[in-house]
């Protein structure tokens, strides 16, 4: 090999070696740099009870793994144990994996809350435990749960039936996956939906699964969002709040926690916890359990997207009497200060506004005196709200308004500031122009603000993009001011959406920015290589697609050399050749393109082909140029390096094998015999009377096992010199020569077994109830895959390479490649298939 031949290979690496580092980045990005936990850990004050309610005796037979329970506290558990209860009920659903006990955190609230007001009223919290099973990766009991949770509201609903005012319907909390189960109630046949008046979920991915690894778990979904939009008259009496966690929640991005929009159903709320103001405020119990729907929406608006400091009022006095014996100032300037410390004395301050509205649109007013913190809103991002508490009004809005009045209370110990200014609304409005997405951080736009006043609104352009990064800094320009924000003089804040803009929004978003006079501010924003970071959050979940795919590009590769040249190039020369994403991804794009058209639309669909996935992510507004090469390059650096490990731990282990075990001479192996048929058959047999991925494991291990062994007998090592031949040295090169072939196919073997092992873990999770998992979304195809590996592990590339099938076994992984792509995004559960049909060509070689 020359020079430019041996510095392809390092060049390579080198390259694959910074991919794989941008996605460790981008990992580190998701799940290590985000703001503060600023959550407070929940504390109770006595020790917390779980008291099993008896289900009927058809119910727990029927769901053995399911149970029902009611949480209390000391006394208060004492009391409930007879189930005389005169609460209101709450059904807590736990989510993926998650424990009945979860709902610690909520009874343990809702009790101290009840203690306050005497237990007027109260809350009965419930909860369901589900085994902790993996229903986020897991779908075939998901329908199960649901039919539980039907059953336990009937139940709940049973203890209250002696009750003067019994409660006809329960208030439901669902975490994560608990949460879709509560909305998939509503799609069963015999449910009632008045049974449900208020549906809380948290965290809950409502648009689509996290990882589709199963067609339960995709077609659950579809079931339970297609019925929420045809049947979203009959929702109206369901109030129903989704809230996300943020950029902190690295499991469900909160883009996926938005419910789907309806134009009927408008008692639906969804926001992002960081986005929710006051969050550390409580609710009134009253409000909350109203039969009203319109109330309960209102309510939820209150607390959850206003919240003005104060208690919900549903019909609040439209008169206030200003009591006290306090000074009478008037206002008539259009900016005022006032600063008090130890005032013992109250004032109010009087503001007409008859001589304001002609020049100035809008009042605002600020006190320095309580402590806020910034948050962002999904939206219009609030960034900076610091250590004030505001108020704004539009003078338009209040036609009939004479003056605004400011209670100054005494203030004996404390100092505080406040300030009020009249302004027009355009003189303190600024947009902002976003930089290329292309610009890739290389280019940035910014704007200068000599401040004169107290706010400003600055409005950025075109911002429907993710991974934007805002730069808010600040210069001293007063002698006598010394501070601007109180902040460091460079501030840098990430801002990124959780959901791209509305096709019918035509908003902008906001930075209000609360500042201060005689300060100046410089804004800047840019796309920063985070934007690379930022596909991994969105789209981290399509990466085994594109690694499989990489991998089955090369497992071609190695086909068509051997074709052209009787030998198997190694693994990571054959990904650099092969893997190039213009084979692939130029007719996927061309197939999307063509789907805006109804002609070649009404052509795709009388094939009854699948839609391209990339075209469900784009309407989802999920899919933003260049994402699929990314995604493609990573893929490629992921499978180079998984290609290098996986060879490198098999020089390890099978260097420990030569020295525990002496080494057996080269033998060819029938590729089927009496005894392999007989470990064929039972395997078989296994995976279709019990669990298919737990097959698909022992073959796996079988067939690593079976390439540990030749990898020891091939090392040149391990052969005496005395039994070298001529005959020998080509069964050894034979041998050599399979073994690349062999690790290829360990190597796309180890993708199924890691995306069909969710189910491996429900079925040993669940063996204590039923020695079979049903339904089971690997057992078809683990029959095949026994059938396939058990011939494949005894191949040589000596009877593949004179095979009649060999070309079109060599070409087939490109067209599957790209059918991966364009199908598999969205439903991983189908990229088994297509490795399994490329495989079944192989071994078809090995006879034809």
């Amino acid at each position: 090999m020359g020079r430019a031949g041996r510095r392809l290979p390092a060049l390579a690496a080198l390259f694959y070696g910074a991919l794989a580092a941008l996605v460790l980045l981008g990992v580190q990005d998701v799940m290590f740099l985000y703001e503060e936990n600023r959550c407070s850990m929940t504390y109770m004050y006595e020790y917390p009870e779980y008291l099993k309610i008896k289900l009927p005796k058809k119910t727990a037979r029927r769901y053995p793994a399911y149970e029902l329970y009611l949480y209390g506290e000391g006394s208060y558990a004492e009391e409930n144990k007879n189930l005389l209860l005169t609460g209101i009920p709450v059904l807590f659903l736990p989510g993926n994996a998650g424990s009945y006990k979860q709902v610690r955190s909520l009874g343990s609230i809702a009790l101290r809350k009840a203690e306050d007001v005497d237990f007027k009223y109260h809350f009965n919290f419930f909860s369901v435990n589900f085994n902790e099973e993996l229903v986020a990766l897991y779908g075939g009991s998901l329908q199960q749960q649901t039919k539980f949770v039907h059953e336990c509201i009937k139940v709940i609903l049973k203890l209250y039936r002696d009750q003067e005012f019994a409660p006809s319907s329960v208030a439901i909390v669902g975490h994560s996956m608990g949460g879709l189960v509560a909305r998939a109630l509503l799609t069963l046949k015999n449910f009632k939906p008045e049974l449900i008046n208020l549906l809380i979920t948290q965290a809950t991915p409502h648009t689509a699964p996290v990882m589709p690894l199963d067609k339960y778990l995709t077609d659950f979904y579809t079931a339970v969002n297609n019925h929420w939009i045809l049947k979203a008259q009959d929702l109206r009496n369901l109030t129903t709040l989704s809230v996300a966690g943020g950029f902190r929640d690295y499991q469900v991005r909160s883009g996926l926690a938005f419910l789907p929009r309806l134009s009927q159903h408008d008692s639906a709320l969804s926001v992002v916890s960081s986005a929710v103001p006051r969050a550390w405020a409580s609710t009134d119990h009253l409000s909350i359990i109203t039969e009203d729907p319109k109330k309960r929406m209102s309510v939820l608006n209150h607390h959850f997207v206003r919240h003005p400091a104060k208690m919900f009022e549903e019909n609040p006095e439209a008169f206030t009497n200003l009591t006290g014996a306090f000074m009478w100032i008037t206002v008539k300037g259009s900016k005022w200060t006032y600063s008090v410390y130890n005032d013992s004395d109250g004032k109010y301050f009087a503001f007409p506004l008859e001589s304001h509205r002609k020049s100035y649109s809008h009042v605002y007013c600020e006190n320095s005196m309580l402590v806020r913190k910034y948050f962002f809103n999904v939206w219009s991002c609030f960034l900076f709200s610091f250590l004030f508490k505001v108020v704004m009004l539009k003078l338009p809005d209040y036609p009939s308004l004479s003056h605004i009045v400011i209670q100054v209370p005494p203030a004996v110990g404390n100092k505080y500031t406040l300030g009020c200014e009249f302004f027009k609304e355009d003189s303190r409005t600024v947009q902002l122009p976003v930089t290329h997405l292309f610009s890739f951080g290389l280019s940035s736009s910014k704007i200068l603000l000599n401040s004169t006043g107290l706010i400003y609104n600055v409005q950025l352009q075109h911002f429907n993009q993710i991974g934007l990064v805002f730069l808010l800094g600040y210069k001293d320009s007063s002698d006598h001011v010394t501070w601007c924000f109180r902040v460091p003089s460079l501030a840098e804040i990430s801002a990124k959406l959780h959901i791209a803009q509305p096709h019918d929004d035509s908003s902008l978003p906001q930075l209000i920015i609360y500042s201060s006079p005689d300060c100046q501010y410089e804004v800047s924003k840019h796309y920063p290589f985070i934007l690379v970071f930022q596909i991994v959050r969105f789209h981290a979940g399509a990466f085994p697609v594109y690694i499989v795919s990489n991998i089955l590009l090369t497992y071609g590769g190695q086909l068509s050399t051997l074709r052209s040249t009787g030998q198997c190039s190694d693994f990571s020369l054959e990904l650099v050749r092969t893997a190039k994403p213009y084979k692939v991804e130029p007719l996927i794009s061309i197939v999307v393109f063509l789907q805006g058209f109804n002609w070649f639309r009404e052509i795709w669909e009388s094939l009854s082909l699948p839609e391209v996935d990339a075209a469900v992510l784009s309407s989802q507004d999920a899919w933003f140029p260049l994402v699929s090469l990314i995604l493609f390059l990573f893929g490629t650096g992921i499978a180079y390096w998984s290609g290098v490990f996986f060879s490198t731990s098999l020089r390890l282990f099978s260097s420990l094998w030569l020295t525990l075990i002496r080494p057996t001479e080269l033998q060819k192996d029938k590729l089927i015999t009496p005894r392999r048929l007989c470990g064929m058959i039972p395997l078989a047999l296994v995976s279709w009377t019990t669990c298919g991925a737990f097959a698909v494991l022992i073959i796996y291990l079988q067939y690593l096992f079976k390439v540990l062994k030749v990898k020891a007998q091939s090392s040149v090592d391990s052969i005496p010199e005395a039994t070298q031949s001529p005959s020998n040295n080509k069964t050894l090169a034979e041998a050599v020569n399979s073994l690349k072939m062999h690790i290829t196919i360990l190597n796309l073997f180890t993708w199924i077994v890691l995306l069909n092992l969710p189910s491996l873990i429900y079925w040993l999770k669940n063996l204590r109830y039923n020695v079979r998992l049903d339904p089971d979304p690997c057992r078809s195809t683990a029959v095949i895959l026994v059938c396939i590996l058990e011939i494949l592990m005894n191949s040589s590339t000596s009877e593949v390479k004179s095979s009649k099938l060999l070309k079109i076994a060599a070409k087939v992984p490109l067209p599957l490649s790209v059918a991966m792509l364009a199908f598999g995004r969205m439903h991983l559960y189908r990229v088994p298939h297509f490795v399994t049909f490329s495989l079944l060509l192989h071994v078809l070689c090995c006879f034809v």
